[in-house]
Parts: structure tokens; C-alpha cells; sequence
């Protein structure tokens, strides 16, 4: 911290306090004593670090410039870890991944103008995810506002509409109030993204210490219950029901509720099906998991119990031909302007996760009831299970030829260990990653969310190996995703990172060609044949491992173990490799 005024000893002078020339001359030498203490000072970038590890800000992820050099200075100096990235997008998306793994909003440092203006991919994807995170965006100082000023922009109102809270700091004085209202805007109710302006002069401005209010560190939120007449009427549908559904989203995940759902699906013994990120809350190799036959079990479903998930596109919007028409919600959501959305709800628990479902435990050690073993839906689900499984078993064992989409994933699966966090990034990648590497523990899957967004990948991959230390992370991505940002191999380098990042290569968006073509356009979804993915990672440090044939996948895999730092090894895959064939098209 910056002690601000030197006050002159030379005895018998006059001494005038500091630049506050208001003060009194004080000659008495007790009275001066007490006054250089009063006269201590901190800037506005020392104050905002101060503010942000009170508020629980352990990470921040960004890219430094004018103005905001001083904020990442002094941030380190306050014991927040600063992870410096390579681009602003990837900075905004590893502090939301931050904030949704340790469930306490993180933050993101950018420049003035691009800079924000990069990062409000980050503050957009965390809004739909649902995820905190602070933004902090430089400013250039306000005496210059409106004269074009270098990199000036309206970063404010810009920002507004992409997060809960928006907001300039007018001056030192004022960080502590705004900060706590930020985080707490962010992390309360149904979470989202929050933004601060810091102008040059307030980042540089100082303050006298004993002027600084005091700010209380905002509180854990609190576990609000939903009605109890809600979750007995939910319980008597469920009993009624005679093909009832669970559907586990990532609100469960981020409410911690794991040890409530498992307990619920265990005493109901219902039948659950786990969205992308709420995979793992109840693990995926649970006898009464669907994921292997999720069109049946949505098709046939005449009751779900919607825990912490949307009826967004994710799931359809709760609408046939992929939903049954009578089908009754009972939905379960922090949010009350998400109940009934697409579909009525039959029975509404407005509340918190894991509140929420120790009320239906309490209602079920009272009133014990579990569904049919022998019920006609369970036997349904068991054997489209194994029809689809048997429908891949022929690419699944392909060891001749090129590499396809499951014969990769065979060894991928084998690979990975239950502790290990996966992030899943890409179309197909992603889509059928998502079917063959099981998740056995909740906040382990990160992929491209509500939003869909490409790009999020190494930024997650990041603040994963970041906020999870002793993790392994395994970064699976297409060879397009790869590319929104490859670059981020340098930051995982730099940092050392347990990062091992796999590359399934179709030559484009959804499948390219083997070969440039010949004297006509390149496709609009092709990408170049021959890239070596894994020589960027080789490029600054890291190992990387090539495979063009099914026997060296295994290998390559066993090396990056073994090597434990930054790895990427590279698949190539039959162009034309794709999904097995889907009864609906995509989205409906």
C-alpha cells in the first residue's frame, strides 16, 4: 500500500499537512504525530484490490494496459492470484468457469474500448449461463469525457444489457460501496454478470484511509424455501405418474445440491436425465440414468421434475415431437420468471436448489414411497439403451481405416479418470463427447452452455486447472473451436498448467475436405488439410502427439499422462465421420 504525504521534521519550521492546505499549521509534535497517521493515503487502484479480496475475489483473469497496469498491480500485492490471458474473450469466459466452480463471483481485467468491447462475449455468455462474474473495464479520465478521448466508448450503457448490474466508480471514495453491490448483484437471486467502469483518475486518484467507508464482505446468499403446499403437490404427481422423468440441470450443480438430488433419486429410485452441465450431480454411470436413451425417456415422459433446468433449446422448450403433449412440469427454479416458461407448470417450487430439495427429502422420511421396479417405462429405457449402444458398437471397435468420431472417444473414455475435469467444445465434438465421457462428479463438464458459444474452451480450461489445483483438465475440442483460441496454449504454458488438450480434427466446420480444392472456392466450412495443431502447443513448451491412425490414439494419450504439463495431442479424423443418425433434426 502507497503511505501517502512525507511531512517535514526540521525543527522549529512550520509544518503544513500534505496537499490538503485547508489543514492548520500544527507545531505541537503530538498533534502532528496524530495527524501524518490520519493523513495516510490509498489510490484508487490499491483501493479497488483491497475491496475485491474482501468481497472474495481470489482470481482475476485479463490482459493489461493503459489504464488498468496499476489494478493488476496492486491486486497481486493484495494475494489475488492475476492470470493474464492472451485475448479479452477468453479472459471474461475463464472468470465466469472460475465463478461457477467456486460457487463466489470472480473477476476479469480489460483495457478501455476493444477491450471491454472484446470481453462482452464473457459478460453475454455468463448472463445466459446464469454464471457471476465481474467485468472491470478501464475508462479514460472523466474530465476528458465526450473529447474523443484515447479508446473512448460508452462502456456502460454497452454493457447493460448483457448483465444484472452496470455501473461507473465517479471516485475512490465510491469503490467500496460499488464493488459490494456489484458482487452482491451478481452472486444473489438467479446469477449473472456485473461491470464496473474505472476511469484513469479514479484508478490513479487518491484518497485519505480514514475517509474510505466501511463495506461489510457481502454474505453467502441465502437458501430461500420454496411453499410446502408446492412440493406436496409435486410428490403426489410424481406418485401418480406412471412414466415420470427427473431432469437434473446445472442449477443443481450450483446450488451444490449433489448430496440432495443423489438422496432423492435414490429413496424415489426415479429415472433422471442430466443436462450438459448438470452432468455429474448424480453420476453418470447410476443404474437410473437415461443419457443413453434421452429421445425415448423425453417422448414418453408423462410427469418431469425439472431440477435447476431451463425449457430453452437445450431441452427442446418442454415441446413435441421431442416432448409429450400432456406432459406435467413440476419445476423447480431460483428464478420466478422462469416458471411456466414454454410449458405450464403443473406444480411451481420457487427456491433454492438445495433448500428445495431437503424439503422433498423431509417430506419422503415421513412418507417413504419409491417407483415401480417392474414399471413398463423402465424396461423401455433399458432397451433403447442397449439398441443405441449396439447401433455405435461397429465405429466404436473400428481399429482399420480412419479414425471416426467413437473410435477416438473409445480411447479418450479409457483415458480419463473420474476426477478429471472435462471440457467439451465443438459440434460434433462436443455433442457426442457428451455420450461417451461420463461425468462421476458434479462442476467437472463445462462445454458451450446455454448460449452455444464457440471460444469458450481453453478459457475454461484455464480457470479450471486454475481454481481446481492438483485437477487434471482435459480440454476436448473440434478443430474449429480449437481455433477461437489456440492461443491460449502460450498462457497455459506460462502458468504450467495440468492441461492436456485434444484436438479431433474433421478439417472444418462439420467436416471439410481431405484436400484444398483444386482451381475452385474453398468451402465456407472448410478449414486447411494438414494443420498441425499440436505443433502450437510444442511452439511454446509444451508436448504435443500427432495420430492419423486408430493404434496411436492410446499411446498419445498415456505420453501426455505421463509428461503431466501442457500437452495437445492431435487426432485426425475421416472427414466425413459424423453422429450416428438422429430420429429428429437439430433443435427440434
Amino acid at each position: 500500500m502507497r503511505r501517502g504525504v512525507s511531512v517535514p521534521r526540521h525543527r522549529g519550521a512550520p509544518v503544513r499537512a500534505g496537499a490538503d492546505h485547508d489543514r492548520p499549521i500544527v507545531r505541537d509534535p503530538v498533534v502532528r504525530v496524530e495527524q501524518e497517521q490520519s493523513l495516510a493515503t490509498i489510490n484508487g487502484a490499491t483501493l479497488m484490490a483491497r475491496e475485491l479480496k474482501k468481497q472474495g475475489v481470489d482470481y482475476l483473469f485479463g490482459i493489461v494496459g493503459f489504464p488498468v497496469v496499476p489494478i493488476a498491480v496492486a491486486a497481486q500485492k493484495e494475494g489475488i492470484t492475476f492470470i493474464g490471458m492472451r485475448n479479452e474473450q477468453s479472459a471474461s469466459y475463464a472468470a465466469q468457469a472460475a465463478s461457477y466452480l467456486l460457487g463466489r463471483p470472480q473477476a476479469c481485467l480489460v483495457v478501455s474500448g476493444p477491450g471491454v468491447i472484446h470481453a462482452l462475449a464473457g459478460l453475454a455468455n455468463a448472463q445466459q449461463n446464469c454464471w457471476p462474474m465481474l467485468l472491470i473495464g478501464g475508462a479514460s479520465a472523466q474530465n476528458r469525457d465526450g473529447m474523443a478521448d484515447f479508446q473512448e466508448e460508452h462502456q456502460v450503457e454497452l454493457c447493460r444489457p448483457y448483465c444484472k448490474y452496470s455501473a461507473r466508480v465517479e471516485s475512490p471514495k465510491r469503490i467500496p460501496f460499488l464493488v459490494e453491490q456489484a458482487i452482491r448483484t451478481s452472486w444473489y437471486g438467479r446469477p449473472g454478470a456485473a461491470y464496473l467502469d474505472m476511469p484513469d483518475d479514479v484508478i490513479l486518484g487518491d484518497i485519505d484511509e480514514d475517509q474510505v467507508p466501511t463495506v461489510a464482505p457481502v454474505a453467502d446468499p441465502p437458501r430461500s424455501l420454496a411453499d410446502p403446499a408446492s412440493v406436496t403437490a409435486a410428490l403426489e404427481a410424481i406418485k401418480d405418474a406412471r412414466n415420470p422423468l427427473v431432469i437434473v440441470g446445472k442449477g443443481m450443480a450450483w446450488s451444490r445440491a449433489e448430496s440432495e438430488v443423489r438422496r432423492f433419486i435414490d429413496h424415489t429410485q426415479l429415472p433422471f436425465l442430466a443436462t450438459p452441465m448438470g452432468k455429474g450431480v448424480v453420476p453418470d454411470d447410476h443404474p437410473l440414468s437415461v443419457g443413453g436413451a434421452r429421445s425415448l425417456a423425453l417422448q414418453q415422459a408423462d410427469t418431469i421434475l425439472l431440477l435447476g433446468a431451463r425449457l430453452n433449446w437445450i431441452l427442446h422448450y418442454g415441446l413435441p415431437p421431442r416432448f409429450n403433449p400432456d406432459v406435467k412440469i413440476l419445476q423447480v427454479d431460483i428464478a420466478a420468471d422462469q416458471i411456466s416458461h414454454n410449458v405450464p407448470a403443473h406444480a411451481a417450487m420457487v427456491g433454492d436448489g438445495k433448500a428445495v430439495m431437503q424439503q422433498f427429502l423431509q417430506q419422503l422420511d415421513s412418507q417413504p414411497w419409491s417407483y415401480a421396479s417392474d414399471a413398463p417405462f423402465r424396461t423401455a429405457i433399458a432397451e433403447k439403451i442397449a439398441e443405441n449402444e449396439a447401433a455405435v458398437a461397429p465405429q466404436v471397435a473400428a481399429d482399420e481405416g480412419a479414425v471416426n468420431y467413437y473410435r477416438a472417444f473409445r480411447d479418450i473414455k479409457e483415458f480419463l479418470s473420474p476426477d478429471d475435469i472435462i471440457i467439451g467444445e465443438g459440434a460434433n465434438t462436443m455433442d457426442i463427447g457428451r455420450t461417451q465421457m461420463a461425468n462421476v462428479h458434479p462442476r467437472h463438464r463445462l462445454d458451450a452452455g446455454t448460449y452455444g458459444t464457440m471460444g469458450i474452451g481453453l478459457g475454461f480450461a484455464v480457470a479450471a486447472a486454475v481454481a481446481n489445483p492438483g485437477k487434471r483438465v482435459v480440454a476436448v475440442q473440434g478443430d474449429s473451436a480449437f481455433g477461437f483460441s489456440g492461443m491460449e496454449c502460450e498462457t497455459i504454458c506460462r502458468y504450467n498448467l495440468p492441461i492436456t488438450v485434444i484436438v479431433l480434427n474433421n478439417n472444418g466446420i462439420g467436416g471439410g475436405q481431405a484436400a484444398m480444392p483444386d482451381g475452385r472456392p474453398v468451402p465456407p466450412n472448410m478449414l486447411l488439410p494438414g494443420a498441425r495443431y499440436e505443433q502450437v502447443m510444442e511452439a511454446f513448451g509444451g508436448k504435443g502427439w500427432y495420430c492419423t491412425e486408430p493404434s496411436q490414439i492410446r499411446p498419445a494419450l498415456d505420453a501426455a499422462a505421463a509428461w503431466g504439463g501442457p500437452a495437445l495431442v492431435h487426432i485426425t479424423l475421416d472427414t466425413k465421420a459424423n453422429r450416428k443418425p438422429q430420429q429428429f433434426a437439430w433443435k427440434s
